[in-house]
């Protein structure tokens, strides 16, 4: 089975991620994608950083009965911080059958060189590559773990929501209903 990890904060979950997914999954050879929440990126502040159990109920909330696209949160249980070959190793030796593509947008390979062992990634991985507005993929542009898969483009991030809900800005159009509805409820991202 292919199986694709979109890795993320998911802080919050919102439209764009979830067209993204949606898009891999129907519109590449992937089987399967599988959301993995990161407990704390290496690379990002953690101040903005909602809790990992909220992220992930949110993450489930957005996807509901969804077969294709599943949320994990496998990196709960590793060490901190989460390191993504760290993870891409744990799941491959615990999941044979599954055949793992990481998939990651352009602006991420601002910093890819930075990732732990990133060139162990490119040599064991499939990176299936999805455009962000303004980023391009600079040196690694052909290379052959590469795949860069035409996905729309979003422009839609999670600092853009946390900040306009911090700013009472009404963004339930840019977040699944039930996404919204927690958020509203726990009174998430107004400080």
């Amino acid at each position: 089975m292919k199986t694709g990890l979109f890795f993320g904060s998911f802080n919050p979950i919102h439209i764009g991620h979830l067209a993204i997914a949606n898009y891999m999954v129907e519109y590449s050879d992937l089987d399967e994608i599988w959301l993995v929440i990161s407990p704390q990126n290496p690379l990002k502040k953690k101040k903005t950083l909602l809790n990992e159990y909220d992220r992930l109920k949110m993450v489930e909330l957005a996807l509901k009965d969804d077969f294709k696209i599943k949320p994990t949160d496998i990196e709960y249980s590793l060490p901190k911080p989460s390191y993504t070959i760290d993870t891409l190793t744990y799941l491959s030796e615990r999941n044979p059958k599954h055949d793992f593509v990481l998939i990651v947008g352009t602006d991420n390979f601002q910093s890819f060189h930075k990732w732990k062992n990133y060139e162990q990634i490119l040599k064991q991985y499939k990176l299936y590559v999805y455009p962000r507005p303004g980023y391009e993929l600079g040196e690694y542009e052909n290379h052959k773990s590469l795949s860069l898969i035409n996905a729309p483009l979003m422009e839609i991030s999670s600092s853009f929501i946390r900040e306009s809900i911090k700013n009472n800005k009404d963004m339930r159009y840019f977040l699944p209903e039930e996404v919204y509805k927690y958020i509203e409820k726990m009174n998430l991202y107004r400080n």
